[in-house]
């Protein structure tokens, strides 16, 4: 198991900005690409199996990079919080390394501290969907998740934990299908309280099973 953790004080200044989303795909180009792809590989793309195999994996492509829209939070005044620390876990998504264009099947746990407002828990899934739906590398998700749940409620006490099982790893080069990735970012209190975090990190290793 391979591990990161990052504070979001130790970001490097002057970093180049992160890809964003990526443009419209235009399907047909794509599966005109799929067929070329299938020819330059030996096979036929006319042949029983692969009749609409480009259009498929077309409307795939298309549908993937097209996640839905985070813009919208939704949070809701609570006053009665008493130092409460919210963990939501169970959230489990796909993305594709950027590097070899293979799945990777990411688990993400997030923790806050919340002061007077409390985020609405199906933000969390689509937050973590909407950047899994690009090519991608599971550090940067990492801290791109963080971040966005850090404007959300307005504070730097935030923390993400990813555990991540990656195909190029998996099913090419070492091919080690029991490897495990996880990165953890941790913002303010997370950073600073060994308490708090250690308290985070418990409930993220209990949710996946992992020791």
């Amino acid at each position: 198991m391979t591990t990161s953790i990052a504070s979001a004080a130790t970001a490097p200044s002057g970093a180049a900005p992160a890809p964003g989303p990526p443009a419209a795909a235009d399907p047909g180009r794509i599966a005109s690409l799929i067929t070329q792809l299938l020819v330059e590989l030996g096979e036929d793309p006319t042949r029983e199996g692969l009749i609409g195999t480009p259009d498929r994996v077309a409307a795939w492509w298309n549908a993937f990079l097209s996640p839905d829209d985070t813009t919208t939070a939704t949070c809701f005044t609570e006053s009665q919080l008493s130092r409460q620390l919210v963990i939501v876990g169970g959230m489990s998504v796909w993305s594709l390394c950027e590097h070899h264009m293979l799945p990777m099947h990411l688990q993400v746990t997030a923790g806050y501290v919340p002061d007077g407002e409390v985020v609405g828990l199906s933000k969390f899934g689509r937050i973590a969907q909407h950047f899994a739906g690009r090519l991608q590398v599971q550090e940067r998700f990492t801290r791109q998740v963080a971040e966005y749940l850090t404007d959300v409620i307005g504070g730097e006490n935030v923390a993400v934990a990813v555990r991540g099982v990656h195909l190029c790893m998996s099913m090419r080069g070492v091919r080690m299908e029991e490897a495990r990735t996880t990165t953890v970012h941790a913002g303010g209190r997370f950073g600073t309280d060994p308490v708090l975090s250690q308290q985070f990190l418990t409930v993220a290793a209990g949710q996946w099973g992992a020791p």
